[in-house]
């Protein structure tokens, strides 16, 4: 008897195991399969690239898309965010999995057959491939719906930031309620990587990427001709020193070993004719920074030496700084937690721990209100030919075969979140 009921139990062990193990190699080539889906979708959003809170086309497709699923779709979220939610067998907790979707005022330089045919706007960052990866986690997913708890698919618009006098982003996604009605209860993103190797992720706890802040600097002079600029106050020589200045706060003041931070400029215009001193040259860039503390600090630098070296000119300087994305702040006990995700996904030797980026996301106001993180996720095929090019430029380039990861990582970081304690 005592026999005949530990072979009972070693038979349901062994059913169990067989049954979890089919299960995981199912899903597992349910991916494989899907790649070519994803690939077809990442291609068709680069040729349809749309600017912030402009997502009209893209966030059609990603509706219609999760509606054919049977996921629950609401549009409109935040402008353009679609959010579709998908319910498990049983009642549990509720994970959120986001990607964004607008695109970049750039021109693309790529020879693509899919490359954009919108002339002056192009994906340059990666987001088509996120929104890919998604549609492909969510199909996968929806098919799968053997789990306790609900899943919520975030595809959020004007990461890039809305353009002047709109709201729009993850700030405006999570005031009209994203986070709530289910309330989730952990997030989880990816951003690819144009520049790191790919079928890699790389993570980091606590800071992972900067805050961002924009500044633009108005710098009034007194109109002059050339030829006798002692008649004026000439703002591009103001322009000049204020520039070369405004670096010795990164090189001479920021205590660089605690964080990194950057200032750098991104436009500078004035001036109509090569004998005309203007009246007036216009400043626009970027500060980034790990520390909210020396981000404070470089603002008030900024309105310092902007203002005395225009003084000390005889000129005038109007400097105005807005915030954009706050520190992307990784959990550290989440990303403990969900760890072996990665590396059950992805492989030991291919989860990587990062070091901190100056690049930044607003995908960090999620994390100021629950717990997550947001990994990277290599895009470079290092048996490219080509050099691998930076984001945010017309070059910007990722290899489609870098997409299937990042779909099983996101499939299973939500799965694996659900089912844990």
């Amino acid at each position: 008897l005592i026999k005949s009921i530990l072979m009972k139990k070693l038979s349901l062990i062994i059913f169990f195991f067989i049954f979890q193990f089919s299960f995981s190699q199912s899903t597992d080539d349910q991916i494989k399969n899907i790649e070519q889906k994803v690939i077809s979708w990442r291609h068709d959003f680069h040729k349809h690239p749309e600017l912030s809170n402009r997502e009209f086309r893209t966030s059609d497709v990603i509706a219609k898309h999760l509606e054919s699923l049977g996921i629950d779709v609401t549009r409109n979220v935040g402008v353009n965010g679609v959010v579709g939610i998908l319910k498990g067998n049983k009642e549990g907790k509720v994970v959120g999995l986001r990607a964004d979707m607008d695109a970049l005022p750039i021109t693309e330089n790529n020879d693509l057959p899919f490359m954009s045919i919108n002339n002056g706007v192009m994906h340059a960052c990666g987001h088509d491939s996120h929104m890919a990866i998604l549609m492909g986690a969510a199909e996968i997913l929806s098919k799968n719906r053997d789990f306790e708890g609900t899943i919520k698919f975030i595809f959020q618009g004007a990461e890039e930031g809305p353009p002047p006098g709109e709201e729009g982003g993850a700030r405006m996604m999570i005031k009209e309620g994203v986070l709530e009605n289910p309330d989730v209860d952990a997030i989880f993103g990816l951003h690819i990587s144009s520049l790191l190797p790919m079928n890699k992720v790389y993570y980091k706890p606590r800071g992972f990427f900067a805050s961002s802040s924009r500044f633009t600097i108005k710098v009034i002079g007194s109109q002059a001709h050339g030829g006798t600029p002692w008649l004026g106050v000439d703002p591009i020589i103001i322009t000049a020193q204020i520039i070369n200045s405004i670096q010795t706060i990164i090189s001479r003041e920021s205590e660089l070993t605690k964080e990194p931070a950057v200032v750098s400029f991104g436009k500078v215009e004035g001036g109509n004719r090569f004998n005309i001193i203007p009246s007036e040259v216009n400043l626009v860039g970027t500060i980034r920074s790990l520390d909210y503390g020396m981000r404070d600090y470089i603002k008030k630098r900024i309105v310092d030496l902007s203002e005395g070296i225009a003084s000390s000119y005889g000129g005038k300087a109007i400097v105005e700084i807005e915030d954009g994305a706050d520190i992307t702040y990784n959990d550290p006990y989440m990303m403990d937690k969900m760890l072996p995700s990665l590396k059950n996904s992805a492989g030991n030797n291919n989860v990587i721990l990062s070091n901190a980026k100056t690049i930044a996301e607003d995908y960090a106001y999620y994390l100021n209100e629950i717990p997550g993180f947001l990994f990277e996720l290599g895009g470079y095929n290092t048996n490219e030919t080509r050099k691998a090019p930076p984001h945010h430029t017309p070059d910007f380039f990722i290899d489609d075969s870098s997409m299937l990861l990042g779909v099983k990582v996101m499939t299973n970081l939500a799965l694996d979140f659900l089912k844990s304690e």
